[in-house]
């Protein structure tokens, strides 16, 4: 069920899970037969081919569909405009003032908007075409896939910027170097992803990795074998960060009710310092809901 690894070309594989995964929205699950590997050599997780969307789902407003998200550019910020202050955060204390940026696999283009007014050019990558008129009007380069960028601004990119895509790509070690080759000499890359060593994995394991994987998401990495992927992609590892988005009573919801209960608040503990105490205590243990490594080229 599981080829040579793409990371690494390892044939060694354990089943690290067996069951449905999430089909988009919550509530949406796949057969039951679904596989999750372990590679044993690079530590990389990955969802056995037959159970994976295809790729071209993102060309179209398919994907968004899928998640019961808007389709449309106004809808897409409406979702995703807040996102961007934990994004932003990360970027501390590094400026965009002047810089070349790009961000691969855009979407609609939150992020470069963000920082669009301090930048000295911006580039967008994303597959979506439905997306393209608008980010053209916003003033950002578009491409259609990183591939393309690269024929046009190899070696200009100051700063690039890829959040929540690594997981679907086809191969996650080409994808990193083909954002390699856009960097200049001392260019600097922010990767993000889902970590799948999230504590809700430990702390309702019955339950929650049916949610945590899913159709859409090839790659599961934590810490460690994203760095090794980045190293095999001619990348430097300069700082991975552990970040949780949520506060205690998203947890406390799925513990009660086995479903995500989001940044709402239950009764009794809505107290930004509880939150925020909780939020510290998992990103210092590693077990935090995401990871951002900041990587340059190696060499």
């Amino acid at each position: 069920m599981f080829k040579s690894c793409e990371v690494c070309g390892s044939e060694m594989w354990a089943v690290v899970y067996a069951g449905h995964v999430r089909d988009g929205a919550f509530g949406r699950l796949t057969a039951p037969e679904a596989r999750v590997g372990r590679c044993g050599t690079c530590g990389v997780e990955r969802l056995a081919e037959p159970f994976c969307r295809p790729s071209d789902i993102y060309e179209s407003a398919k994907y968004r569909s899928l998640l019961e998200e808007p389709t449309d550019a106004a809808g897409f910020f409406a979702e995703h405009d807040s996102v961007q202050l934990q994004n932003l955060s990360v970027l501390w204390p590094l400026s965009a003032r002047g810089k070349v940026v790009a961000d691969v696999g855009c979407a609609a283009g939150s992020f470069l908007d963000h920082v669009r007014g301090l930048t000295a050019d911006t580039i967008a990558v994303e597959p979506c075409q439905d997306y393209h008129p608008m980010l053209r009007e916003r003033g950002h380069k578009v491409y259609a896939r990183t591939e393309d960028a690269v024929r046009a601004e190899a070696g200009r990119v100051d700063m690039a910027y890829s959040f929540s895509v690594i997981e679907h790509v086809g191969n996650p070690r080409v994808f990193l170097s083909e954002i390699a080759d856009l960097l200049a000499s001392d260019g600097k890359l922010l990767v993000s992803t889902p970590n799948r060593r999230d504590a809700l994995m430990d702390l309702l394991p019955s339950d929650y990795p049916a949610f945590f994987y899913r159709s859409v998401h090839r790659w599961y990495f934590d810490a460690d074998s994203l760095s090794r992927c980045a190293t095999a992609a001619g990348l430097r590892v300069i700082e991975t960060l552990c970040v949780h988005r949520f506060g205690l009573s998203n947890a406390m919801t799925w513990l009660r009710d086995r479903r995500p209960g989001g940044h709402a608040a239950l009764p009794h503990i809505q107290s930004p310092m509880l939150d925020r105490l909780w939020q510290t205590h998992l990103e210092q243990a590693g077990v935090g809901d995401y990871l951002y490594v900041w990587l340059e080229r190696a060499g």
